[in-house]
């Protein structure tokens, strides 16, 4: 039996994560869930899952759910980041789902890292604004991390039974988001609806934005630098639109291996969970014949900046990630509540990085302090109107 908590149950990775236990409850026990203000799903999955803790991160949200459940139910409730960190470390459980999105899943990664936790890693922040920082912790407390995003369980199940220092390139394959093919011009007048709309994978909000401006996919770039210890030269970004091929590796002899499947996150979850083996599930096998063509094009990163930007912050080191994740994530938020304009969100992020001096990583409150500058410098330029 493997007992997990999973950080963000509400959310579409966690949700995901529920329907593979469902699938494998004679295998699978979660321990603790957490959510946002979503009671009435977690009141659900109480019901049916019965962990032994359940955290919500507003304060009244928790109260209110304590009073719905019935009193044979000992689940514990609990809030705030307090609650959250306590999922985390939950005595029980021995994998760490980290399905919450933002940077509100740093602490509570780390907490778990130093609680020697096996982390199915799903929330990229973590690794984006902390980079080598974490891959020490983890090597420091002998946790494991298991990528959960489909590219990065990709590049990992590729490297199976090979070498990592034998790694020529990543090929980290990428839909291209709605907007595949458009210019800045038509990128002006899109709207929130517009970017929601994406080709292939069900997410949430924040990452289906993300998708649209291929900043998720600059996200994945830092991600897979520090993983997998390569270079940023060393990872190619293909546009695939298909979604099929998922991501690979070639080799310095030149054998490339990649992992292909159709879009489905319920396949990296599971393998993250029972990692190192592999199981049975009832999911759509692949057919080539039924799918039949196979494409693939370079990002445009004059149209899409973002990607560009990742692979600068990464060039400048330090907290410039984590500057670029902070600022990129306050964007995303200014452009669902449709106070910015599509375009703004690249445009805003490139004004911070030119304005930030990274320094070096040694702690979570150096990632913390970056963040908060982020922060009041996206304000700054919002009241000046500078980025118009």
């Amino acid at each position: 039996m493997k007992y997990i908590s999973i950080l963000g149950s509400t959310g579409s990775i966690g949700t995901q994560t529920l329907e593979v236990v469902r699938g494998h409850s004679d295998e699978i026990k979660v321990c603790a869930i957490t959510g946002n203000s979503n009671i009435r799903l977690l009141y659900d999955q109480i019901l049916e899952f019965k962990p032994e803790l359940c955290t919500v991160m507003d304060e009244e949200k928790a109260r209110q759910l304590k009073d719905m459940l019935p009193s044979d139910i000992k689940t514990e409730i609990m809030h705030g980041m307090e609650g959250l960190t306590a999922a985390a470390e939950f005595y029980k459980s021995d994998i760490i789902v980290t399905a919450v999105s933002g940077m509100i899943g740093l602490k509570p990664t780390v907490a778990a890292i130093k609680k020697s936790k096996i982390i199915a890693l799903a929330n990229k922040e973590t690794l984006v604004t902390g980079g080598s920082y974490i891959m020490n912790l983890a090597a420091e407390y002998n946790s494991e991390i298991i990528p959960v995003d489909s590219e990065h369980s990709a590049i990992f199940q590729s490297l199976m039974a090979n070498d990592r220092k034998s790694i020529n390139k990543i090929v980290l394959t990428a839909s291209g988001g709605p907007f595949r093919g458009k210019n800045t011009e038509f990128l002006k007048s899109v709207t929130v609806e517009d970017a929601l709309k994406h080709p292939n994978w069900s997410m949430g909000r924040k990452i289906t934005v993300d998708s649209a401006t291929l900043m998720n996919k600059g996200l994945e770039v830092i991600e897979a630098k520090f993983l997998f210890d390569v270079r940023p030269e060393q990872i190619e970004v293909v546009v695939h639109p298909q979604s099929i091929i998922h991501s690979g590796i070639e080799f310095e002899d030149h054998s490339t291996i990649a992992q292909l499947g159709h879009p489905d996150m319920r396949v990296p979850i599971q393998f993250a969970l029972f990692y190192p083996q592999r199981t049975q599930n009832s999911y759509k096998s692949l057919s080539l014949v039924e799918i039949g063509q196979l494409t693939f094009e370079s990002p445009d990163t004059d149209t899409f900046k973002c990607l560009r930007l990742a692979f600068n912050s990464l060039d400048a080191g330090g907290t410039m990630p984590a500057v670029l994740n902070a600022s990129n994530e306050a964007c995303v938020d200014l452009f669902l509540n449709k106070k910015i304009n599509f375009l703004d969100i690249g445009n805003i992020t490139e004004k911070i990085m030119l304005s930030h001096k990274p320094v070096a990583i040694d702690s979570v409150e150096t990632i913390l302090e970056a963040e908060e500058w982020t922060k009041k410098a996206v304000n700054g330029i919002l009241t000046s109107n500078s980025y118009l």
